[in-house]
């Protein structure tokens, strides 16, 4: 477990790759801190050229920080979580290289090539999470991969990446499914529902390192290439 006092919780609402074209739906960022107050200002625009010009994890955080009107200090931990998926299901992976699921497909929620274990759970559930393949969020999902892969590329455990510093640890939530959620008036009711999401994701980050035990965790059947959604228990 982290040091609160050490620790600040992003959350990313995640648009598009070219969101700016796009006013209803764009990227989003909210900053808590150790003490699960929000800080700076909620963002929301583009992240795109940030992805790209950043070199590091290091330039990623601080740029993150920077567009909320916060300056970022070396020695903070961070933890991110993101609404958007951050893998595919190993059936559509094994299908691209040749090998089908050998059992018969009915059940639009099973279906492996369009969900992946964790989605097929949010299911059972009573939540109908959108699937990267069938729904309009794969540009989002790539996004979000990427942005692992290249700041946070090393698993710690199924559906938590973190950098070579240990600086940074990213998971994936969902809004929707976490709706009991008490925000604690952080935000105006007015507010974009970009930011209200993001505010969601960053209160999951904050859960996950301090009362882990309030989310639905991953059983050790689940694919770590996979990842997981974490979200609140009923």
């Amino acid at each position: 477990m982290v040091c609160m006092s050490e620790t600040y919780f992003i959350g990313w609402d995640v648009g598009a790759w070219n969101c700016d074209k796009n006013s209803n739906s764009r990227d989003a960022i909210v900053i808590l801190d150790g003490k699960e107050c929000l800080i700076g200002t909620p963002w929301r625009g583009s992240l795109r050229e940030t992805i790209n010009k950043s070199k590091s994890t290091k330039d990623f955080i601080a740029a993150l920080f920077s567009l909320c009107g916060l300056v970022n200090t070396e020695n903070k931990n961070v933890t991110m979580a993101i609404d958007a998926p951050l893998g595919f299901s190993d059936g559509l992976i094994n299908l691209l290289n040749g090998t089908i699921f050998n059992k018969n497909i009915e059940s639009h929620a099973c279906n492996p090539y369009l969900f992946r274990e964790t989605e097929q759970y949010l299911f059972k559930e009573g939540f109908k999470p959108l699937s990267s393949i069938k729904d309009m969020i794969g540009s989002q999902t790539t996004k979000a991969m990427h942005v692992v892969k290249k700041f946070a590329a090393n698993i710690e455990s199924c559906g938590v990446w973190i950098d070579n510093s240990k600086k940074l640890r990213i998971i994936e939530t969902y809004p929707a499914a976490c709706k009991e959620l008490n925000l604690k008036n952080k935000l105006e009711d007015n507010e974009n529902q970009d930011i209200k999401d993001a505010l969601v994701c960053a209160e999951i980050a904050y859960i996950f390192e301090t009362n882990k035990d309030r989310l639905r965790a991953p059983s050790s059947e689940i694919s770590e290439k996979e990842g997981w959604i974490w979200t609140l228990q009923n």
